[in-house]
């Protein structure tokens, strides 16, 4: 049991010791560390705080960024759809006239084709005429003259072109 007994001699400065230790840590540390504690406390309520803040406005962001990005979404698509509709319009527009172009073509070829018709019958009337007033004439055994020769060739070109017209 001595081992476990403080000695008088020694318990009393300890006592004093421990007493003198406490007091000066009551009065001066205690409150240091209180302090310390609550201004670490305060700080840290205040990061919440500021997180929790930063928290709200990202969600306000990222729904903002969400709001915008459809909005992109549904302009992109307008524009995209103006864009069909202009090259549509374009491509209407250059077959209409591409059309107009063929048809003046078309147009032209057939009168050009007519003309050309026109002067090759008239070529070969002439040709038929002189062929026939020299055909005419060695039957005949006798050359025709000016006047006779004019009369027979208006009436192989009407006689022709009667038969042209059927």
């Amino acid at each position: 049991m001595d081992a476990i007994t403080p000695k008088i001699a020694e318990f009393i400065p300890a006592l004093a010791s421990f007493l003198i230790v406490f007091f000066v840590l009551s009065k001066f540390g205690w409150p240091a560390i209180s302090d310390m504690l609550d201004k670490r406390a305060e700080m840290i309520r205040d990061g919440l705080e500021r997180a929790e803040a930063a928290k709200i406005e990202a969600e306000r962001l990222l729904e903002e960024y969400k709001q915008t990005m459809a909005d992109a979404r549904k302009e992109a698509g307008g524009i995209l759809q103006q864009a069909k509709q202009a090259a549509e319009a374009t491509r209407l527009e250059g077959t209409a006239k591409t059309q107009a172009e063929i048809d003046d073509m078309l147009a032209k070829a057939r009168e050009s084709i007519e003309g050309e018709r026109r002067a090759a019958v008239a070529s070969l009337q002439a040709s038929v005429a002189e062929i026939s007033v020299a055909v005419a004439g060695k039957l005949i055994g006798s050359e025709l003259s000016a006047e006779d020769h004019s009369s027979v060739i208006e009436k192989y070109i009407s006689e022709a072109g009667s038969l042209n017209a059927n």
